[in-house]
C-alpha cells in the first residue's frame, strides 16, 4: 500500500464521510456543469476520486446506467456502496490510483473530478493526469474538474494542495481540451468554514 493510499484509507476508516471537509449533500456546481455538458441517461461517466461522494446517488436517480466511480481508497468506495445498497450494483467501482489506472481509450463521455487534481502538485503528476483524461474521454466529450481556487485553502486533510483557477486547470489539461465554461463556488464545510472552489468545463477536441 502506498503512502497516499494509506492516508486515504485512514481518513475514511477513522472519520464519518459526512464529517470530512469536502462533504456536500449534493454536488450542485458539478451537477450544473455536467448537465451543461449534455448529461443524460445514456452518458458514460467516470467520477475520479469519487469515493464516498453523493454524486453517484444523484446520477443514479437521474437514470444513468454507465457510471464508473474510481478512488484510491477502497474504504471510501465501501461507504458509498453500503449507502446505495442494491442500487450500487449498477455502478462499476474501481479502487486504484488514477495515475496508474488502465483506462480504455475514449471510454467515457464525461470525466468528473471534484478535489483530486488539486492534490497533484508536481509536473509529473499533472502531466500524467492530463494524459489519462485525454485517453479516457472521447472526442467531443467533456471534463468537469473542480478544486481549490487561488484564494482557497493551502492544505486539505493535512496535505498541501495546488490552488488553481479554471484557466489554470485548462492549461494543465493542454491542447487535447478547450475551456468551455467556468464556475466558482463558496463551499461551507461541515465545521462551518468557507472554502473557495473553481470549476472548469472542458471539451475534448
Amino acid at each position: 500500500m502506498s503512502d497516499e493510499q494509506a492516508h486515504w484509507e485512514g481518513v475514511y476508516r477513522n472519520r464519518s464521510a459526512q464529517a470530512v471537509s469536502w462533504y456536500r449533500p449534493h454536488l450542485d456546481a458539478s451537477l450544473a456543469l455536467l448537465r451543461q455538458a449534455g448529461l443524460d441517461a445514456s452518458t458514460r461517466l467516470v467520477d475520479v476520486g469519487g469515493g464516498a461522494s453523493t454524486l453517484v446517488d444523484d446520477l443514479l436517480a437521474q437514470g444513468l446506467g454507465g457510471i464508473t466511480v474510481l478512488d484510491l481508497s477502497q474504504a471510501a468506495l465501501d461507504v458509498a456502496r453500503e449507502r446505495l445498497g442494491s442500487r450500487g450494483e449498477a455502478v462499476h467501482w474501481l479502487a486504484t490510483d488514477l495515475l496508474d489506472a488502465d483506462l480504455a481509450p475514449a471510454a467515457f463521455d464525461l470525466w468528473h473530478d471534484r478535489a483530486v487534481l488539486h492534490f497533484l502538485t508536481s509536473p509529473a503528476q499533472t502531466t500524467r493526469y492530463a494524459a489519462q483524461a485525454a485517453r479516457a474521454v472521447r472526442p467531443g466529450g467533456h471534463a468537469v474538474i473542480g478544486g481549490f481556487a487561488p484564494d482557497g485553502p493551502e492544505r486539505c486533510s493535512g496535505l498541501p494542495v495546488a490552488r488553481r483557477s479554471a484557466g489554470d486547470i485548462a492549461a494543465l489539461l493542454g491542447a487535447a481540451f478547450r475551456l468551455v465554461d467556468e464556475r466558482s463556488e463558496q463551499h461551507t464545510t461541515p465545521a462551518g468554514t468557507c472554502q473557495a472552489f473553481a470549476y472548469a468545463l472542458l471539451e475534448r477536441r
